[in-house]
C-alpha cells in the first residue's frame, strides 16, 4: 500500500487470549484491529490453553470470515512469553504489531505505525501513547506518555519500561536475534524490551495516542499484590546484573514498588494516577 508518497510495509498482528477474558472486551479488541485504515494480511491469535465455549465461538466466527485470521491453539497455558513465542513463529511478516485482547486500537494505529517505520527503517521497536479509560463508565482517566527518541528511551529503560506494551511494533528478525521472549512469569514485557535495547535495537515512540487501555477494578490490586511486587523487583535485579542499569536504578523503582505494596489499597489508585502517569 502506498500512502503519503511512500510504500507502507505489510505487518502481522499478534494477539493472545485466555479463558478468563471477557468475550465482549475480546470482540471489541479484535474488531478494532480489523477496522484499521491500513489492514493487516496476517492476524495470528494464540489461544492460551482451552477457551470457554463463548470465546471459542467468537474465534471460529473470525476464522470463517477472514482468511488471514489464523488461530494457534495451545493445549496448555503458556503465559505471556510462551504465547508470544508461539505466535511469532507463525507470523509471516517482518513487522509484528502486538495487541492485547481487551484494549481498543484507534483506527489509524497501524497506518501511522507503518508510515513511521517506512520513513525510519533503522527503527527496530516502535510504540506510542495510550489513553486509559474506566471499563465500567467509559470515562477517560489519563494519558500515559513515553519518551520518543532512542537516547531518551534507552535512559528511561534503566528504571521503567519506555514503551506502552499495548502499542508495540517490532521487527521479527531482531526478536529472533535475541531468542524471543524469556520465561519470566511477570514483567516479561519490560524484560523483553531491555534485552532488545541491550542487543542494540533502535527504539522510537510516536507522540500520539494510538490505543485506548482498559482499566478494570482489579487493575490496581494486581499491580500491588506480592507476587507482582516480587517479580517486579526480580526482573529489575536481573536487568541490573546484566549490566544495563546501575544499583541506584535498581533500588529506586524497587523501593517505590514496595511502598505501593504496603500502602492501603484506597491510596494506590490515586497515587498511580497522580504521580506515575506524569
Amino acid at each position: 500500500m502506498e500512502k503519503y508518497g511512500i510504500e507502507l510495509p505489510p505487518y502481522s498482528v499478534l494477539m493472545s487470549v485466555y479463558d478468563g477474558e471477557d468475550p465482549e472486551f475480546f470482540r471489541q479488541s479484535v474488531d478494532s484491529m480489523l477496522r484499521q485504515t491500513y489492514l493487516t494480511d496476517d492476524f495470528v491469535l494464540v489461544c492460551d490453553g482451552p477457551l470457554t465455549e463463548e470465546l471459542e465461538e467468537i474465534v471460529r466466527e473470525y476464522e470463517e470470515n477472514y482468511d488471514f485470521f489464523r488461530p494457534v491453539r495451545l493445549e496448555y497455558k503458556a503465559g505471556t512469553g510462551g504465547c508470544a513465542n508461539a505466535g511469532l513463529a507463525r507470523c509471516r511478516n517482518e513487522y509484528v504489531v502486538k495487541m492485547d485482547s481487551d484494549d481498543i486500537a484507534l483506527s489509524k494505529r497501524c497506518e501511522l505505525s507503518m508510515y513511521t517505520l517506512a520513513k525510519h527503517p533503522e527503527v527496530d521497536m516502535l510504540g506510542a501513547y495510550i489513553k486509559e479509560f474506566d471499563s465500567e463508565t467509559g470515562k477517560e482517566i489519563a494519558i500515559k506518555k513515553t519518551p520518543t527518541n532512542n537516547e531518551a528511551i534507552r535512559k528511561y529503560a534503566k528504571r521503567r519500561n519506555p514503551f506502552n506494551n499495548q502499542t508495540l511494533v517490532y521487527k521479527k528478525s531482531f526478536v529472533d536475534k535475541i531468542g524471543g521472549y524469556s520465561t519470566v512469569r511477570r514483567c516479561e514485557d519490560y524484560e523483553f524490551v531491555v534485552r532488545m535495547l541491550a542487543a542494540g535495537a533502535v527504539g522510537k515512540n510516536i507522540p500520539k495516542v494510538l490505543v485506548r487501555y482498559r482499566v478494570t477494578p482489579g487493575n490496581y490490586d494486581r499491580r500491588r499484590n506480592w507476587a507482582n511486587t516480587k517479580s517486579f523487583i526480580g526482573v529489575r535485579w536481573k536487568i541490573h546484573r546484566s549490566g544495563y542499569s546501575s544499583l541506584v536504578d535498581f533500588i529506586i523503582p524497587s523501593a517505590a514498588q514496595l511502598v505501593m505494596f504496603l500502602l492501603p489499597g484506597s491510596l494506590t489508585g490515586a497515587i498511580y494516577k497522580k504521580l506515575l502517569r506524569k
